[in-house]
């Protein structure tokens, strides 16, 4: 859809998309066309250089969601303390970026190739207030292309006082893969036209590496740092008890909960109703449910209803196959102030081998009306996903400040792989600590806050 044209009922989304892709709604004939695609595997592109290139116009989307204007549409959007149920914003925002990502891809592949989503989803709140009855517009673009991979950033807006204000900004990365999902497919090169659109795919670019970079330093793969050594041995020397002096006597500290004590799980399910166009589970779904178990583990955690402030590294590891058994697992692994961090762990339960394979890791910042108690692990593992939550909490929040000084943002820096994504030039910078503080009034321009 070209910038301009009428914008697109978010009802129609998902409907727009599997016309695109010639996906049938019928749950059996669909099987039978899934296996139909199968066949289409040997006619992919041999190389990239073999697809025309894009540009980010090309797939260029508004979606409009009515909240205000149709009562009906609102019902399904409502919670019941009429507020605004973000796990159908989760989906709405999925669905979108894959129908902007399809849109991408040359006609010619779009029957052949499947996208599904890879390893990163990350977006922040500019507002935490949804209103009920505003409208609400979400538009996105590609913003960068690697061989098999593409970056898509959404935004979405809100009617109120007779115009669109921003409400939140959400960078998707996605897949390529053949219809048999066996291998990563090809997909059209992006020219970008223009130094803003230059500027979007470098930050794509940089945006890549950094994965690259979390990904190596991951605790799974690599040994932990001197200060991450330090901070798992500071947690365990507070919780030894004074009067035994023995590793073996554990005691909780004054205003803390035990990890272990700080779990929700939760099991799912998958109907076909559930699926995508792929014949798998679709991904805005299992964002929902993450969710609102995640929600659920802050709220009976902090006492009180709270507020979502970012979601960080949704990895899509494996698919979620029609008639699994889903096992959800909600973690706070690490508060700090008001703010809470939660991990949600998602697998699958074949009851038949017994075994469990790990398909989903959620990662959700939440803020609480009033303090919450600090959460100590007991175990080495539950020690080291503190210490990873945490960097987690210091390298992707963003948060505003005002103050009778004006407007400040707080970014901060990755410590185990010191990566700073974003550059502000004529911005005056302040660090203190692991923090780097920035004073918007100094800044001739911002185009974007966070990583």
């Amino acid at each position: 859809m070209a910038e301009g044209d009428p914008l697109l009922h978010v009802s129609n989304v998902r409907n727009r998309l599997r016309e695109i892709v010639g996906a049938s709604t019928n749950w059996r004939d669909h099987q039978q066309a899934m296996s139909e695609r199968l066949s289409l595997s040997s006619m992919l592109a041999k190389s990239q250089n073999d697809l025309p290139a894009k540009t980010m116009k090309d797939s260029y989307l508004e979606v409009h969601l009515p909240l205000g204007s149709e009562p009906q549409l609102r019902e399904k959007y409502l919670t019941f303390h009429n507020t605004v149920r973000f796990g159908r914003i989760l989906e709405d925002l999925d669905s979108l970026a894959g129908t902007t990502v399809t849109i991408m891809i040359s006609v010619s592949t779009r029957q052949r190739v499947q996208t599904n989503k890879l390893i990163h989803f990350i977006f922040y709140m500019r507002q935490h207030v949804i209103y009920p009855d505003c409208d609400i517009k979400f538009t996105g673009h590609v913003t960068w292309v690697g061989k098999t991979s593409i970056e898509a950033k959404m935004h979405m807006s809100q009617y109120v006082n007779g115009a669109y204000t921003p409400v939140l900004d959400a960078t998707f990365v996605m897949v390529a893969r053949d219809p048999e999902n066996k291998r990563a497919a090809f997909v059209n090169p992006l020219k970008p036209e223009g130094p803003e659109e230059e500027k979007l795919f470098q930050e794509g670019e940089a945006n890549k590496s950094r994965r690259v970079a979390l990904s190596t330093a991951s605790l799974l793969k690599v040994a932990p740092t001197d200060e991450e050594r330090k901070i798992v041995h500071s947690l365990f020397l507070n919780t030894l008890d004074t009067k035994t002096v023995s590793f073996r006597s554990r005691i909780l500290p004054p205003n803390s909960v035990w990890m272990e004590d700080a779990k929700v799980k939760g099991l799912e399910i998958c109907h076909p109703q559930e699926r995508n166009i792929f014949n798998r589970i679709f991904g805005g779904f299992l964002m929902r449910k993450a969710y609102e178990l995640g929600w659920a583990n802050a709220c009976s955690f902090g006492g009180c209803r709270p507020s979502l402030v970012a979601v960080d590294d949704i990895l899509f590891q494996k698919p979620v196959d029609i008639g699994s058994l889903l096992l959800l697992s909600s973690q706070v692994c690490y508060t700090q102030g008001n703010h809470i961090q939660v991990r949600v762990h998602s697998e699958v339960f074949d009851p038949l081998t017994r075994q469990h394979n790990t398909t989903n890791v959620f990662h959700f910042t939440f803020i609480s009306d009033r303090g919450v108690p600090n959460i100590i692990p007991m175990t080495y593992g539950g020690e080291h996903t503190h210490t990873h939550t945490h960097t987690h909490t210091h390298t992707h929040t963003q948060c505003l400040y005002a103050n009778s000084n004006g407007v400040q943002a707080c970014l901060h820096i990755e410590r185990r792989t010191k990566i700073l994504t974003s550059s502000h030039s004529g911005c005056i910078w302040r660090k203190v600590g692991t923090h780097l503080y920035l004073n918007l009034s100094t800044c001739d321009r911002i185009t974007q806050i966070g990583f």
